[in-house]
């Protein structure tokens, strides 16, 4: 089932509604715009187009914390978590056939389709880009065998050092998961695009993205010496 299948078939051309917003407090947004009004962009403005795989989760941490979802991200080269993709020459790509040469390199086993299309917001900062996120739903099975063969892809170890599954609970300590997950850091939009699509898409409700942000605000408690001597 693709991602836009969960949010209901497109509108009509002429009368597209405005993307949702975020909405998440400590989370700056990002200008939203339409698939058609970015590819109406000149040619200053550069696209990167990335996707986030996922599948429901039955398991239990534990045995009594519900797992609910798999969702697979990326610890990538430079120590930053970000999630399959890429920039896309629009000068010789589509979006989606660029989308799927990146991930035959980072995965090697998936291609994503218009259906899987998201979203699409301008970044802030000095360059001109426009950053596509894709979100394709898959079986638990089908996510395995991914995470099994993007250790043989052709860049991990290089420019991958490896796939990890976000944590979509909260512990009784509330850091534990996903607080503790979004105080790692992120490359570019994907924090964003994560948060965003687990919005969207009724992964996690809104009120707990927003106490999962407002955690990793709170400045951390001093770790207590338990040596008992003295420097």
């Amino acid at each position: 089932v693709g991602a836009m299948a969960a949010m209901g078939p497109l509108p009509a051309m002429g009368a597209l509604p405005p993307l949702p917003t975020l909405g998440v407090p400590g989370v700056p947004e990002l200008k939203p715009l339409t698939r058609y009004e970015a590819m109406r962009l000149g040619p200053g403005w550069s696209h990167s187009c990335h996707a986030m795989l996922y599948a429901p989760n039955p398991g239990m941490l534990f045995g009594r914390i519900p797992l609910r979802y798999a969702v697979l991200m990326q610890m990538r080269f430079d120590g930053l978590l970000g999630f399959p993709g890429g920039f896309v020459d629009r000068r010789y790509w589509s979006l989606e056939d660029g989308l799927n040469r990146v991930l035959g390199l980072g995965l090697g086993c998936v291609r994503l389709t218009e259906a899987d299309y998201l979203c699409s917001h301008l970044t802030e900062g000095p360059h001109r880009v426009v950053a596509h996120f894709y979100a394709r739903q898959l079986t638990l099975e089908e996510l395995h065998t991914i995470e099994i063969s993007a250790v043989h892809s052709r860049d991990h170890g290089m420019e991958v050092m490896g796939m990890v599954r976000v944590p979509l609970y909260t512990q009784k300590d509330r850091m534990g998961g996903l607080p503790n997950f979004l105080a790692n850091s992120f490359v570019g939009t994907a924090k964003f695009q994560l948060l965003f699509a687990l919005k969207i898409l009724n992964m996690v409700p809104e009120e707990k993205l927003a106490e999962a942000v407002a955690a990793t605000q709170k400045p951390k408690k001093a770790a207590i010496d338990h040596s008992g001597g003295a420097g």
